[in-house]
């Protein structure tokens, strides 16, 4: 583990720990305004929430640029809603429902490393964050019935796509205030 930690600097630790606390706080703060639009039109409101709290891993893979940023970022948030006991019944599973999406965004990011659209990167990457974290809480928790998982990773993607361009957006405002370097 140490091994891993090094190769980051001080600062970019920080930063992704960061990253980790925002999307841990936006959950609880989503999450009700999701249901109160969601729970009428019966779509399930994970789905819709989880690509505005998938959308902070993103960014934060976007603004280091080193490898194993989004897994980092997945795991300090699962060591957070464990400690605090916070956002979710996943109890110890929760190392497994916050890790691997963004073990499957740095799998992503790895694959399309010669790709330069940030863009089409960034709603992918989000997407596949989310859809991740809606099957694994699918086969952990809800194992919902075919026709409703279907639906829920449907809409799970619109909405990590949504979150990307969301992360995009953000990434592309703090390269123009001068805060994020662009290489």
């Amino acid at each position: 583990m140490s091994k891993m930690i090094n190769k980051y600097s001080i600062f970019e630790l920080v930063l992704m720990s960061f990253m980790a606390t925002l999307g841990v706080a936006v959950k609880p703060i989503i999450m009700p305004i999701v249901y109160f639009i969601s729970t009428p039109l019966l779509i399930p409101g994970g789905s819709v929430a989880g690509g505005f709290y998938m959308l902070w891993i993103v960014l934060g893979a976007a603004i280091v640029k080193k490898p194993g940023v989004a897994t980092v970022i997945g795991i300090i948030q699962a060591i957070m809603v464990m400690a605090t006991g916070t956002v979710g019944g996943h109890g110890m599973l929760s190392i497994v429902t916050y890790t691997l999406p963004g073990v499957m965004v740095d799998l992503f990011l790895y694959i399309t490393r010669n790709t330069t659209n940030t863009k089409i990167k960034m709603f992918f990457s989000c997407m596949v964050a989310n859809v991740t974290g809606l099957m694994l809480t699918n086969i952990i928790i809800y194992k919902l019935p075919l026709p409703v998982l279907i639906l829920s990773l449907s809409i799970g993607a619109l909405s990590g796509g949504i979150g990307g361009i969301i992360a995009n957006t953000i990434y592309n405002k703090l390269i123009k205030v001068g805060i994020v370097d662009e290489n």
